[in-house]
């Protein structure tokens, strides 16, 4: 139930932060078309508004949603991997390479989790969190702010400690599964989402091209009209013979 929770949070947050960017782009570029342009009324009023902040704000998403589109990558088996000799050893060696190789990707982000963990610490979260309390704050660092939006840079760099969590569990969450069942997640590249696959009838042609809109193989064509055409008598023999004789 967590785990099913969590893939909708991954999911959920990835799209949105990919929308929004793409939203807040689009109306940054329209914004300064359209400021170029002598309207009364609509140029000074579009000049008055200030998104300056945008370019800083989908950086910022961006980051955000490449470190945890890495994390659903994990899980559903997109990043691309070279194994082509792990692929030419024995089932049991290779078992032992892509537990290896897992085991040392949950490895490595962890300690990037840990070292970006102490670093946000460090870079004004300690502050921040002392603040919000009403601790005793000392002569902790406040930490630095973001130029446009002003934001506290520890919030953006946060974004590094949580997403290489998140990719730690996922790499120690297939190497369960795949120590379980002997399986890696695999994502169909050419499967997209929401979309089900119809399956053609029996007796479909994909080489008949009945439309009209295509270019006929008329070497294939003639074959096909010769063959119906040596079995037009055919028929018409046993029609005769069920109809006693007589044409119909």
């Amino acid at each position: 139930m967590i785990n099913k929770a969590l893939n909708h949070l991954e999911e959920l947050l990835v799209t949105f932060l990919m929308g929004a960017a793409t939203v807040i782009i689009f109306i940054s570029v329209m914004h300064r078309y359209l400021s170029g342009y002598e309207i009364p009324g609509l140029q000074d009023w579009l000049l008055s508004l200030n998104v300056g902040w945008a370019q800083e704000l989908c950086i910022i998403m961006f980051v955000w949603m490449a470190k945890f589109g890495a994390a659903y990558g994990v899980r559903t088996g997109i990043h691309v991997g070279v194994d082509v000799l792990i692929n030419r050893l024995s089932d049991r060696m290779r078992g032992k390479f892509i537990v290896f190789g897992l085991l040392a990707g949950a490895t490595f982000t962890g300690i990037v989790a840990t070292l970006g963990a102490h670093f946000v610490w460090e870079n004004g979260a300690h502050y921040a969190f002392f603040k919000f309390f009403g601790a005793e704050m000392g002569d902790l660092f406040e930490g630095p702010i973001t130029p446009d939006l002003e934001w506290p840079t520890w919030i953006v760099y946060s974004a590094i400690p949580l997403g290489s969590s998140l990719m730690c569990f996922r790499f120690l969450q297939v190497t369960w599964s795949f120590i379980k069942t002997g399986e890696l997640p695999h994502h169909d590249h050419g499967h997209v989402d929401g979309l089900e696959e119809e399956t053609p009838p029996v007796d479909f042609d994909p080489y008949g091209m009945d439309d009209n809109l295509h270019m006929r193989d008329m070497k294939h064509t003639m074959v096909g009209e010769n063959r119906r055409k040596e079995q037009k008598p055919v028929d018409d023999d046993r029609r005769k013979d069920d109809l006693g004789g007589m044409p119909k």
